[in-house]
């Protein structure tokens, strides 16, 4: 019997391999050329000096390959160990990144320690505001209208007893914890259950403020998941929304948060509400179906992100880490959906971090 001769492996085989991948609509290309990611590297180096220290040891890895690596992460919904092994074995996880080498991977530690030092310098929130205004400033929120609404982030689920989640809820820690360091660190005493549509969830939320049109989210807040959606509204909405319409599900209704609008000069496009005794009359059911129309915008953000970022749910203890794991998730969003936009509306432009 004959043997089928397979093609000896060459110094081209790889580069053969990607530029396959790109023919066949490689997604991680085509993000990778629309964003300008040297623009990130001044904010970075700033928390990140890529150095060699005083005993002539390994320099750090760099911040910008870095930073990209926590994007591909949060695009596929990925724990560290699992990152490293996909960044090993993938070549487009491995061009996107902009690892030189198989000797270029961060291990799962270096990936944990980069978001950890996000986390302490507070740098989440920058380069979320930064990359909102390089959008900004090329046309891609126009600010005609405000959507917001809230979302259940699911986080890894405790095994605590009633005891133990009433001193929790309480603001207290049970005394067995604090004899046991290592078993109180790895208790998150931030996140909070909740009920939606009859079932019970367990981790935080993630409240938005996005821009009508474009559906970019323009502002974000992150709360524990008992929080009620209404409560975010005096931190998302301000002065800089003066002249435009907020649209809201029913979850939004409330003299206070009315007041709030009015004094902002915000018109309220907020889904009325019906009472026990007082059902919702057939002209305000029609009014609010007009209102879905634009409404329902918001949903489809979700739901996006859902899809294209494999699920809403984080894999982090505390308050301060869903923030960093949370405000990523939105920052990669607005990545991926303005992508999108550019590319659907056939703008050659670059889109980029602008500094503050």
């Amino acid at each position: 019997m004959r043997k089928i001769q397979r093609s000896e492996s060459n110094l081209f085989e790889r580069e053969d391999q990607l530029a396959r991948l790109e023919n066949l609509g490689d997604s991680l290309t085509r993000l990778n050329k629309a964003i300008q990611w040297e623009s990130f590297r001044g904010k970075l180096e700033e928390v990140f000096p890529v150095e060699i220290g005083p005993q002539g040891g390994r320099p750090r890895k760099d911040p910008v390959m870095m930073f990209k690596v926590l994007v591909l992460q949060r695009l596929y919904n990925l724990g560290d160990h699992e990152m490293e092994f996909q960044l090993a074995d993938r070549a487009s996880f491995l061009r996107f990144s902009g690892c030189r080498s198989i000797r270029d991977i961060p291990d799962e530690k270096t990936i944990w320690l980069f978001r950890e030092q996000i986390k302490q310098a507070g740098l989440i929130d920058e380069l979320f505001d930064g990359y909102k205004a390089g959008l900004a400033k090329a046309g891609l929120i126009v600010n005609e209208g405000i959507l917001v609404d809230a979302s259940i982030v699911e986080a890894p689920r405790q095994r605590n007893n009633r005891e133990e989640n009433q001193l929790i809820k309480d603001g207290q820690t049970p005394e067995e914890w604090k004899d046991k360091p290592a078993k109180n660190r790895q208790k998150d005493k931030d996140a909070r259950w909740t009920q939606k549509h009859g079932k019970n969830h367990y981790g935080y939320k993630d409240h938005v403020k996005a821009d009508e049109k474009s559906k970019l989210i323009i502002d974000y807040q992150v709360t524990p998941a008992s929080e009620h959606d209404s409560q975010s509204v005096p931190e998302l909405i301000g002065e800089q929304d003066r002249g435009q319409s907020l649209h809201a599900d029913s979850a939004y209704v409330g003299p206070t948060i009315e007041e709030h609008l009015k004094s902002h000069g915000v018109k309220n496009q907020v889904h009325e509400k019906g009472a026990r005794n007082r059902p919702l009359t057939e002209e305000q059911k029609a009014r609010n179906t007009e209102k879905s129309r634009t409404r329902a915008r918001v949903e489809h953000i979700f739901g996006q992100m859902t899809m294209q970022l494999k699920g809403i749910s984080i894999r982090t203890i505390g308050l301060d880490r869903a923030s960093v794991q949370i405000g990523l998730m939105n920052l990669v969003y607005n990545m991926v959906r303005s992508e999108y936009l550019v590319r659907n509306q056939g703008i050659r432009m670059s889109l980029q971090y602008v500094r503050q």
